[in-house]
């Protein structure tokens, strides 16, 4: 992780399919394509985010 506190998702699995919420979680992130990057601020909010849809994405 870089030290200026932010955190890198990848999106690796579609959204499709999955629950409503989780789909909203991954806009939320900024995340639409698949392989698409978002870099956002690594705070307990954003880590809470990326847990509930850990089996989407990938953290860089």
């Amino acid at each position: 992780m870089s030290n200026n506190q932010t955190v890198k998702v990848q999106l690796v699995r579609s959204p499709i399919g999955t629950k409503e919420s989780h789909r909203a979680t991954v806009r939320g992130l900024g995340l639409r394509k698949l392989n698409s990057i978002s870099e956002l601020k690594d705070t307990p909010e954003v880590r809470g985010m990326i847990n509930k849809i850990s089996y989407l994405v990938r953290v860089l």
